[in-house]
């Protein structure tokens, strides 16, 4: 059973070492309805419930609680109980899209909310308008401990 989970965390670390750097390349990985991140990527756990967007303006250009500096465009999110550098795919339920991002920050801060994802993420998944919506927040990974 030990030699499994080594091997499983080894088999992780090769694909992130491979996956990681072609997001960086890209920016972001978007998915449009009725397309999927694939399969190798199953969620580990899902929530259900309402996100915002914050960005440099309101959050004053601060360092983010995992000390990078918040950047409007990235692929970024707060969340209150996800360990930073948690990977998550959150899904737009009114429209469907759909986005992985990197949870870098703690929040969000206000009642009934789960997420706030940077403003860039907010347009690419077509609720800045609106301001929040009601998302699916799919963990896909998290940092080993």
């Amino acid at each position: 059973m030990n030699m499994t989970r080594n091997l499983t965390s080894v088999a992780l670390a090769i694909a992130g070492v491979i996956l990681f750097p072609s997001c960086a390349a890209s920016g972001s990985h978007t998915v449009k309805a009725n397309s999927q991140i694939p399969d190798s990527w199953p969620a580990q756990s899902v929530q259900n419930g309402k996100a915002s967007w914050y960005s440099i303006k309101t959050n004053y250009g601060r360092q983010t609680a995992s000390g990078r500096q918040l950047s409007n465009t990235a692929a970024t999110a707060a969340h209150k109980t996800l360990p930073l550098g948690s990977t998550v795919r959150v899904t737009n339920m009114a429209n469907g899209k759909a986005e992985v991002v990197t949870i870098t920050d703690r929040g969000p801060y206000i009642g009934g909310r789960i997420i706030d994802v940077s403003v860039g993420v907010a347009e690419r998944l077509g609720f800045v308008a609106r301001g929040v919506v009601p998302v699916k927040v799919e963990v896909l990974a998290t940092p080993a401990r």
